[in-house]
C-alpha cells in the first residue's frame, strides 16, 4: 500500500476533525517512523508525549506478550496482579497512597474533578474549581470546562459551572479568587506544554502549594504531559520542592497503549467510595503490564540522567540557533525534553514545521507560532545533532524563500 492510498481513505471514511501532516506512518523502531515509501524520520513529536521509551522498546514488546498469552481484560469486578503492581511502584515513587486507574488525560482529569467537589461537599460544601488561562486538561466536557482556552470551548458552551479562570503566573490573581470558600482546588500544569511550552515565574508554584494549603484548598497539578521522566525527573513536581494532593497522569504512562492514572493521598482518595466513579476499561491487565514495564525501564536504565543531560544539551545549541537567527526565532524555552521554540509570527513557525518533517524530523506546531520538541528519553546526544542540523538548514530554506 502507498501512503497516498491510506491518506485517501482515512479522508473518505474518517471524521475530519483532525489537522494531519501529508505523512503515512507505516512502522517504527527507537527514535525513528518510517512512511509506506520507506521513507525515515527522526520522531520528535512522540506521539504527543506518549512514546517516550521510543517505538518498539524491546521491554515495552515482552510486557505486551506476556500479558495478552494470559487476560487482556476481565473489568474492575475482580482483582488483577498487575493492577496492584503498578498502583504499588507508582505509590513507592510518588507523593501519593492511591492509584485508581483510567484510559486517558481526560478521563484522569474527570476523577480528579469528582473527587475535588466530593472532598469539597465534606469540606464546607465547596464546589470551585480554578484552573488557569492557557492550561490545556483535556476535551471531554468536565476537562474541557477547565481548561483555560477559549478556543475550545467556544462551540461547545454552557460548559461545567463554578470555575474560575486565573493567569498563570499571577499569585495575587489566584489569592483573590482563593478567598472564596467556596473553592475547593485548584488545578495547574508545572508547565503549560499545549499552550507552547510556558514556565511560571521562579517560585510561584510553591507559593500556589503553601496559599492551597492555607486556605484548605486541594492542589492538583496536571502531569499528563510533563510527567513520567520528561522534565528530567519521573514526575516535574519533585524539582519543585513541594507535593500536591492530587495528580493526573497519562499519555506516557501506557507506553502507547490507553492508560490514565488519578493519584492521591489517603484521605482525599476515601472520598471516592464504590459507586461513586469507575471505568471499565481502567486498569486492564495488558495497559497495566506495560505501564509497569515502562516506569521500571526510565527507573533501572539510567534515563532520568540522559534526559537531563541531553535535554541541558540541546536546549543550548538551540538557543545558539536563536541567537543567530533572532530576526525569526523569538525565544527557546525548555526543561529536559519538553521544548519549545517560539517564533516571530504563525507563518514562519508552520513553514519551519514544513520544512522540517519535509527534511526528516517531525515536530509539533502548538499556538500558531510555536514548535514543540518532544523527544523519547532514550535520545542520544547523536540524534540531537541530526536534529540541529536539519533544524538550521530548514531555517535557512525559510528565510530564503
Amino acid at each position: 500500500m502507498k501512503s497516498e492510498q491510506v491518506i485517501d481513505k482515512l479522508d473518505r471514511y474518517g471524521f475530519k476533525n483532525y489537522g494531519r501532516y501529508p505523512i503515512a506512518l507505516e512502522k517504527g523502531k527507537g527514535c525513528w517512523v518510517w512512511d509506506f515509501e520507506g521513507n525515515k524520520y527522526l520522531d520528535f513529536t512522540t506521539g504527543i508525549a506518549v512514546t517516550n521509551l521510543g517505538h518498539n522498546h524491546p521491554n515495552i514488546k515482552k510486557a505486551f506478550v506476556e500479558q495478552l498469552e494470559k487476560i487482556v481484560h476481565c473489568s474492575n469486578l475482580f482483582y488483577t496482579k498487575e493492577q496492584g503492581s503498578l498502583a504499588e511502584l507508582l505509590v513507592e515513587n510518588s507523593f501519593a497512597d492511591r492509584v485508581f486507574f483510567c484510559n486517558s488525560g481526560a478521563e484522569a482529569n474527570e476523577a480528579a474533578i469528582k473527587l475535588a467537589r466530593k472532598w469539597g461537599k465534606a469540606n464546607g460544601r465547596r464546589f470551585k474549581i480554578i484552573s488557569c488561562k492557557g492550561g490545556f486538561h483535556g476535551r471531554s466536557y468536565g476537562s474541557l470546562s477547565i481548561t483555560g482556552h477559549k478556543k475550545y470551548r467556544a462551540d461547545f458552551s454552557p460548559m461545567l459551572p463554578g470555575v474560575k479562570f486565573v493567569k498563570y503566573g499571577d499569585l495575587e490573581h489566584l489569592q483573590n479568587f482563593a478567598e472564596d470558600k467556596k473553592v475547593c482546588a485548584v488545578i495547574l500544569e508545572p508547565i503549560q506544554g499545549e499552550n507552547g511550552v510556558i514556565f511560571p515565574p521562579k517560585g510561584y508554584l510553591k507559593k500556589v502549594r503553601k496559599l492551597c494549603t492555607d486556605s484548605n484548598i486541594l492542589l492538583i497539578l496536571d502531569e499528563i504531559q510533563v510527567g513520567i521522566g520528561r522534565t528530567g525527573s519521573l514526575f516535574a513536581y519533585e524539582q519543585l520542592g513541594f507535593e500536591p494532593d492530587l495528580m493526573t497522569l497519562a499519555k506516557a504512562l501506557g507506553g502507547g497503549l490507553a492508560c490514565g492514572a488519578l493519584l492521591a493521598k489517603d484521605k482525599y482518595a476515601k472520598h471516592l467510595t464504590p459507586g461513586s466513579h469507575g471505568s471499565t476499561m481502567g486498569g486492564n491487565p495488558l495497559a497495566m503490564k506495560v505501564g509497569y514495564s515502562v516506569i521500571e525501564t526510565i527507573i533501572e536504565n539510567g534515563l532520568l540522567d540522559n534526559v537531563k543531560t541531553v535535554g541541558t544539551y540541546f536546549i543550548s545549541e538551540l538557543e545558539k540557533l536563536q541567537s543567530k537567527y533572532s530576526k525569526i526565532i523569538k525565544e527557546v524555552r525548555g526543561q529536559g525534553f519538553i521544548i519549545g521554540v517560539e517564533f516571530v509570527n504563525s507563518d514562519c513557525a508552520s513553514e519551519v514545521v514544513k520544512k522540517l518533517y519535509q527534511n526528516g524530523v517531525l515536530t509539533i506546531i502548538t499556538e500558531q507560532k510555536n514548535i514543540r520538541i518532544l523527544p523519547p528519553l532514550i535520545t542520544t546526544k547523536k540524534e540531537v545533532d541530526f536534529a540541529l542540523k536539519i533544524f538550521e538548514s530548514s531555517l535557512h530554506e525559510v528565510l530564503d524563500a
